[in-house]
């Protein structure tokens, strides 16, 4: 089941996370967290000039938003649906890119990374402390983000 959240130009101005929360919370009361599992969407409706080129992740005041939400909830890649693209979306709102017409994204190679093993590190307790593996998830997201972290890597203990 695909959850689409709702964005509009005055929720992002605002930095208001409220047609976030209005989602997670449910979920969290709910015991829902795994079943909820790469099934988020976001529905971005910012209003820019029809002359403005810029992708939305090129917009500071969207960027900005995501910088807030990624501090209430630093988990959230796992409830992003990355088949519909929006880990790398997700991305590209926290990490400095560029984009080229034939090849897509390209992300800072360094700051990706830093990205990332906060992401694994961040997920890994969270993932623990919500009694679901992270292993395999762990995998699977660095190798969206172009990364094959191995099994010892993950098997760290602290």
């Amino acid at each position: 089941m695909t959850i689409t959240i709702a964005l509009n130009t005055e929720h992002i101005h605002n930095l208001d996370l409220s047609p976030v929360e209005s989602v997670i919370s449910p979920i969290l009361n709910e015991g829902a967290i795994a079943s909820s599992e790469q099934q988020l969407n976001f529905a971005i409706n910012y209003q820019q000039d029809p002359q403005d080129p810029r992708e939305l992740s090129e917009i500071p005041e969207v960027r900005l938003w995501f910088i807030r939400l990624d501090t209430r909830y630093p988990w959230l890649p796992f409830l992003l649906n990355w088949k519909e693209g929006e880990l790398a979306r997700y991305t590209a709102m926290l990490v400095p890119h560029q984009f080229h017409r034939s090849e897509g994204i390209q992300y800072n190679p360094e700051a990706l990374e830093i990205f990332l093993m906060h992401k694994i590190f961040v997920l890994r307790d969270w993932l623990n402390k919500q009694n679901i593996s992270s292993q395999s998830r762990l995998m699977s997201m660095s190798q969206m983000l172009g990364y094959d972290l191995t099994e010892e890597f993950l098997d760290f203990r602290f």
